[in-house]
């Protein structure tokens, strides 16, 4: 099983017992599912890794496709339930037999981004109550009926690192690792050095905020190079532009209704805007689809999700990859 912090000890602590204080209220059987060591092996670890290798993996994304919905319902069927319920903020609706997934009513809360890894098997097994309501609404609802909950914080962003220290964290596991924390260098676009960096796994691309070093002007993260242990800086926020990408672990939700290449619009991070593009399926056999957008992205990042809408209904996504 995974070896918690005290800190995240506690956090899940904290949850389990908030969870069945809810359930004695409500009057509903409370159960415990010990996810420990899958959460260990494809959320957390995959996550630490992913930063070492240069990529910007999103824990959340994974954690959807191997916990909270496949590992949850077989622990669920296990115990004599045929159907499972989160607090996504998202909405499954059947469109003539078949499940779809829609964003939610409130768009500023619309968590369907998170959810591109599902499949037409497990939608018809799925209740996301939340997704036809604000999160006002929602705690309006808790206080009504008096749950102690009602106000409580959101969630952190990443459930392991409750204090948001990613970089701090991850400096942490790095040593526990064993990994060497000798500092590389920034260079560039040309290969020159411009000084040391803290460590890959403190940046991203884009990133041109607290990079540790002053360069006199604006520099903008637009390569990370684990072989090297280089950062690459660029003064020309144009630079780290692009019009194309490629996606790896591609879920299409229907797999057979899109065949060939076809319009979509792609989220490129969560918090970002969609944008319009043509999806083309892999060519030669190495499973990546090519995304060629009608206006070109800022800082498409490896190890991120490009997400695919049509209208409101989340259609499919994949692992960004640049060539």
């Amino acid at each position: 099983s995974a070896a918690l912090s005290t800190e995240e000890a506690s956090a899940s602590s904290a949850a389990v017992r908030d969870s069945k204080d809810i359930c004695r209220q409500l009057g509903i059987p409370h159960l415990v599912a010990d996810f420990r060591q899958i959460f260990e092996e494809k959320v957390r670890l995959p996550f630490v890794e992913g930063y070492l290798a240069g990529i910007t993996p999103n824990p959340c994304v994974n954690c959807n496709k191997h916990i909270k919905f496949p590992a949850f319902f077989d622990f669920a069927r296990q115990h004599g339930y045929d159907r499972i319920a989160t607090g996504h903020y998202a909405n499954v609706v059947c469109d003539n037999g078949v499940h779809r997934i829609k964003k939610a009513a409130c768009g500023e809360k619309d968590q369907s981004y998170m959810l591109y890894n599902l499949t037409e098997e497990l939608l018809s097994h799925i209740e996301l109550p939340l997704g036809g309501f604000s999160k006002d609404e929602i705690r309006a609802f808790a206080a009504d009926v008096g749950l102690s909950v009602s106000s409580k914080p959101d969630s952190q962003d990443i459930c392991f690192i409750p204090d948001k220290d990613t970089p701090a964290y991850l400096t942490t596991q790095m040593a526990q690792m064993g990994v060497s924390l000798s500092a590389g260098n920034f260079i560039d676009q040309n290969g020159k050095v411009l000084g040391p960096h803290k460590g890959i796994w403190n940046y991203t691309l884009g990133q041109h905020k607290r990079l540790g070093i002053a360069l006199g002007s604006s520099r903008y993260v637009s390569a990370i190079d684990p072989t090297e242990n280089t950062v690459t800086l660029v003064e020309d926020e144009q630079l780290i532009f692009s019009q194309s990408a490629f996606a790896k672990d591609v879920n299409l939700i229907h797999p057979l209704e899109y065949n060939g290449s076809f319009r979509a619009a792609v989220k490129p991070r969560y918090g970002k805007r969609e944008a319009e593009a043509t999806i083309y399926p892999p060519e030669n056999g190495d499973g990546l689809f090519r995304i060629e957008f009608d206006q070109p992205q800022r800082a498409l990042t490896p190890g991120q999700s490009l997400v695919f809408y049509k209208g409101d209904e989340l259609i499919g996504g994949g692992i960004c990859f640049l060539k």
